[in-house]
């Protein structure tokens, strides 16, 4: 088990980080160096040889591994990103860059997203390395820039220009698996996650006939877009079961004692209750128009309008998903991907799987694990690339009135003391056994 000055590094460590400022507010707008440097100079404190590595000056990346005891076994990744989304002082609680820890909790941009995390592998590795103690297999620690926009100058960099540091890497872990879901119901449910969607962010482009705004004019760029954009927004998609969905259904429907009737999967979550909150938003592709750009005076009618749609595909339903938004946007709007990446699945029945699922079951006898798919995406979409299975597994055990997923990218982010405890146990658990 970890050592007691692992968990007191732990909470300095995610305090410190947070402090670092790593605002990714996209188009390149963010500097990790401060943060990179930090963590490698904890890693080689712990007797490693960690790599800073940059596509862009300024963005930076930490790779270093951890020799293990069986030298012919594959190597394990393990990583976690530096950048942080932007936030707002005025409208937090605490300041979001203060990294204060007040009454048992840290607060802060990046406490859960995932500052946490880093802060929990260098104090796990640095708790070896006081012990003389090693992991079964060798792991790969990376700490990635600008997981938060692209990942072009992160983890999409780092498999396609430094693909030799990760050899022997057949799986990783990393955000966002293994915390604490409440279901209201008295029953703690750990999901760790075993599947991606697939990222499609889109530019949607609608061209017309400029003119006046007081003069009919039936070939409105404005129109044409507004009406492809709400057409999207209303489109309904079909239900679409992914085996680690599938699994991830099975396993609650046995926690709740009921059939899993997957011939009509509405019905079944209506059963589970707050539990649905687990699968419900990974049944389907979905696209959700987030921004709209348009004219420049009010009596013009401008010639363009643009608009960004966030869609996101399961796993075999990216054809599905190009052949949907080519019907909904019709023939007078063009769309492209500003952003595209593949979804992922992860086998559930894998030994690394059951490690993951001991390790929490070990410090957390009372909760229930079960696979989980992500709706969004993370850097195991890039690290994929070098043919490396990714799972979401970042252990938080966290009491009711924290709701995890509210807290990332929201207000008021925080992460208590005894979570970030928990953390380092299982993670320690978890890396030295698999």
């Amino acid at each position: 088990m970890a050592d007691a000055q692992a968990l007191d590094e732990v909470v300095g460590f995610t305090s410190d980080l947070i402090r670092i400022d790593t605002s990714n507010r996209g188009g390149g707008d963010c500097r990790e160096r401060p943060a990179a440097e930090y963590a490698a100079e904890r890693l080689a404190d712990a007797g490693l040889d960690p790599v800073l590595l940059e596509r862009t000056q300024g963005r930076t990346n930490v790779v270093a591994r951890v020799a293990g005891s069986d030298p012919s076994a594959p190597a394990l990744l393990v990583h976690g990103h530096l950048d942080v989304v932007p936030a707002r002082a005025e409208d937090w609680s605490v300041h979001p860059f203060s990294g204060e820890v007040r009454d048992g909790v840290v607060w802060g941009r990046g406490a859960v997203d995932m500052k946490n995390m880093d802060a929990m592998i260098l104090a796990v590795v640095r708790s070896w390395a006081r012990r003389g103690l090693k992991p079964r297999r060798d792991v790969v620690i990376a700490f990635t820039a600008d997981e938060e926009a692209s990942a072009e100058d992160g983890s999409g960099f780092l498999a396609d220009r430094h693909a030799e540091l990760f050899e022997g890497c057949t799986e990783a872990v990393g955000e966002s698996g293994a915390f604490t879901f409440h279901d209201g119901a008295g029953r703690q449910i750990y999901p760790i996650a075993a599947g991606e969607r697939g990222t499609a962010w889109l530019r949607l482009t609608a061209r017309g006939r400029a003119g006046h705004g007081s003069r009919v004019n039936r070939e409105n760029a404005v129109t044409r877009l507004a009406a492809a954009v709400a057409r999207i927004g209303d489109h309904t998609w079909p239900l679409r079961l992914t085996p680690t969905v599938r699994a991830a259904v099975t396993e609650l429907a046995a926690l709740y004692g009921v059939a899993p009737d997957l011939d009509d999967l509405d019905a079944f979550l209506e059963k589970l209750g707050p539990g649905a909150r687990l699968v419900e938003a990974t049944l389907r592709n979905s696209a959700n128009p987030t921004m709209f750009e348009a004219g420049y005076k009010l009596n013009v009618i401008p010639g363009e309008a643009v608009a960004h749609v966030d869609g996101r595909y399961l796993p075999g339903g990216e054809d599905e998903f190009r052949t949907t938004m080519d019907r909904l946007t019709g023939p007078d709007v063009d769309w492209e991907f500003a952003h595209h990446e593949v979804a992922l699945q992860a086998p559930v029945d894998a030994p690394v799987f059951a490690a993951m699922r001991a390790a929490v079951e070990e410090f957390a006898p009372e909760g229930h694990v079960v696979p989980y798919c992500m709706p969004g995406g993370t850097d195991a979409k890039q690290f994929s690339r070098l043919g490396i299975t990714g799972y979401g597994f970042s252990p938080l055990k966290l009491p009711e009135d924290i709701d995890y997923h509210a807290l990332f990218h929201g207000v008021d982010e925080r992460v208590p003391v005894e979570a970030l405890h928990f953390g380092v146990r299982v993670l320690d658990r978890f890396l030295r056994a698999s």
